[in-house]
């Protein structure tokens, strides 16, 4: 109903300020209408700890929701980092120190100040009272010099619960009345009704101390209230976050620790309190409603700024119809896709109750048949690259007319089904079964993580496993990793989104297709030259450079280095081989304690760049894509793995 309304009265720069839990689910719908509205949404009640978040039935589409807003403000910082650990805890996104990133998208995260005293169960009035008659105990020379004067406006009259709390209320008045009163005075004024205005800021001027105890509270408007009106008394008042250096900080909990405190404030020199108010007053004069509204906007505007330049680095998703145009258009084509999270089913992690289950990868069940189309057009030629095994790329693909790349390109596997090594150097392997044992330590202390142990490389995951855990898991590892015995050695530290893997140097899935397009254009006797590329993978940003091998549109600085027979860029992955090592290519292959007889290397085929520059006419429409990245050098982005069925299923209609 509001995002009808809404609607119906927005104009063009408009700005949506959405409030409180009632409108959770707005900021989505409004977005979903006017993807560039402007919409900022603030919570006007504490936001729980996200251990209780997490009971909520509705809480990942509550999160969502609140997400698709550009900037989202709480009452503290407390509440602010609350939601932060539930979109993390639960959607798994990552939380930075200006909000929460969501596929490239920047959601802010601010504290803002606003609040509303009230006769509610979160207010602390019982603990209040309880410390106010401990201190009448513990100081018997106070009792005819304090009066205690709690205003409760009453709420929800109706509800058992706040039945129950005033009664407690005028009970524990009483119970201090009957003790400590004298039938002249009694040390508690109890008005259980709200005021108007004027006598409000009278008993804020005449006051000396105001106690605020909340148990769980926003900000109190009290306390800007009061210290407004303490011009001439310099008074001062206790509300922790936001006048923390000016007030005294207490436990509402701790009734000795309360009682105290009153004591010290009635009690405080002139000076010192003088000081205080001074600093409450500062901070009340720089944080009027208006001046809160006014940041709030500010905020928001600043947010969209950063939101647009932010969006420069995300691709734009790409126009399927105009990619299976083009294909249909095209005589000689090319199809590079990646597998893990590409070409297989997601999985969710809640479900999974198999620990080996969870590490095995399967080809889309709906992908089977557009895949073989594909596979068989003799105009198209489908390669698969993935930092998998050859058995795993193998039990998936055994029966497809397709080109495999395992280990990122190290090795492949022509259509004739044989495996050839794809690099010309020397590969050395044995620092594998160092790392073998310090992987496993990891995976052993994190709970739903796992190891995978690869010919060329060994990598550890965590993407089952709680988030925030196993990013400190990972950390640790990066810094053992780093400073441990591999820390010379010629590897590759590669951190992903939720794995930490050590590979051989200078690989990477750019080195690896370029090896295969020269091998592709020789066993094929191309003599069309390649007039389409589609690129589909989600690949790390290491492995990214698959994309700029044919991005044609490219500055002249970055074209293609020296490359060895087989394609790899010597000079720029591999920055450490000796002139002695180019020479002795005639005997590489890879030096470990393995069986490789079963994978020869490929001597024969020679490319060079110019030659395969001159086999690649794309005129500007190769169409690279990342598939659920949230910034990518590619030129196109699709959403997921279902995106990806749904255009390979095009294609090959």
């Amino acid at each position: 109903m509001f995002a009808d309304v809404i609607e119906e009265n927005y104009q063009q720069g408009d700005v949506v300020w959405c409030h409180d839990y009632h409108l959770m689910f707005l900021p989505s719908l409004l977005k979903e209408k006017r993807p560039n509205t402007r919409v900022g949404w603030f919570l006007h009640t504490p936001f729980p700890s996200s251990e209780t978040y997490r009971t909520m039935p509705s809480r990942s589409q509550l999160i969502t929701a609140v997400l698709a807003a550009d900037l989202v403000g709480f009452h503290t910082y407390d509440y602010a980092r609350n939601f932060m650990s539930a979109c993390t805890h639960i959607l798994g996104l990552e939380g930075t120190l200006v909000g929460v990133q969501d596929q490239g998208r920047v959601t802010r995260i601010a504290a803002v100040i606003l609040g509303v005293d009230r006769l509610d169960v979160i207010k602390g009035i019982p603990e209040k009272l309880l410390a106010f008659e401990k201190f009448l105990k513990d100081n018997p020379n106070w009792c005819d010099k304090v009066v205690l004067v709690q205003i409760a406006v009453p709420t929800r009259t109706e509800v058992p619960m706040y039945k129950k709390l005033a009664r407690h209320v005028h009970e524990i008045v009483g119970q201090i009345n009957g003790r400590f009163g004298k039938l002249t005075s009694v040390p508690v004024h109890f008005l259980d009704q709200s005021l108007d205005f004027n006598t409000l800021c009278a008993l804020y001027a005449v006051a000396d101390v105001a106690l605020i105890t909340s148990v769980m509270d926003g900000m109190n408007l009290v306390s800007y209230e009061f210290v407004a009106c303490q011009a001439s008394k310099k008074g001062f008042v206790g509300a922790a976050q936001s006048l923390g250096a000016g007030a005294i900080l207490v436990n509402p909990w701790n009734i000795t620790d309360v009682a105290s405190s009153i004591l010290y404030a009635l009690d405080m020199p002139s000076e010192e309190r003088e000081k205080r108010h001074n600093h409450n007053f500062m901070h009340v004069i720089t944080h009027t409603c208006q001046k809160w509204a006014e940041t709030f906007l500010s905020e928001l505007d600043d947010t969209v700024a950063e939101a647009q330049l932010r969006t420069k680095q995300i691709p734009p998703q790409l126009q399927t119809e105009l990619a299976v145009d083009r294909y249909r258009c095209s005589s000689n084509r090319m199809i590079i896709l990646g597998f893990n999270e590409t070409l297989t089913k997601p999985v969710n992690a809640d479900g999974m109750a198999d620990q080996v289950k969870q590490t095995e990868l399967n080809l889309h069940p709906e992908l089977e048949q557009p895949l073989k189309r594909l596979c068989d057009d003799p105009t198209s030629t489908v390669v698969i690259i993935s930092g998998s095994q050859r058995c795993v790329l193998e039990k998936n693909f055994e029966d497809y007319n397709v080109w495999l790349a395992a280990e990122h390109g190290v090795f492949i596997r022509t259509t004739d089904k044989n495996w050839s090594q794809n690099l010309t150097n020397n590969i050395h392997t044995d620092w594998i079964a160092s790392l073998k044992h310090v992987f496993e330590y990891f995976t052993t202390r994190t709970p739903r993580s796992y190891c995978e142990l690869r010919e060329t490389s060994i990598v550890w995951s965590y993407k089952y496993s709680d988030f925030e855990f196993g990013r400190r898991q990972a950390n640790d590892l990066l810094n053992h990793l780093r400073n441990g015995p591999i820390s010379n050695a010629s590897v590759d530290i590669v951190q992903g989104e939720r794995s930490v893997e050590v590979r051989v140097n200078g690989v990477s899935k750019g080195v690896g297709i370029h090896g295969i397009l020269g091998q592709v254009i020789r066993d094929k006797d191309m003599k069309l030259p390649i007039d389409y590329v589609l690129c589909v993978g989600h690949f790390l940003p290491k492995d990214e450079d698959i994309y700029t091998l044919f991005d044609l549109e490219l500055p002249a600085t970055t074209a293609a280095p020296t490359h060895s027979s087989l394609g790899s860029p010597i000079d720029k992955q591999f920055p450490n081989r000796s002139e002695e090592e180019t020479k002795a290519d005639d005997h590489s292959g890879i030096a470990s304690d393995s069986d490789n007889s079963c994978c020869p290397v490929n001597r024969n085929m020679t490319i060079n760049a110019s030659n395969m520059t001159s086999m690649l006419d794309l005129q500007g429409d190769n169409y690279l894509c990342a598939v659920g990245r949230q910034q990518s050098t590619a030129k196109y982005l699709l959403n997921s793995s279902a995106d990806v069925v749904a255009l390979l299923k095009k294609l090959a209609a």
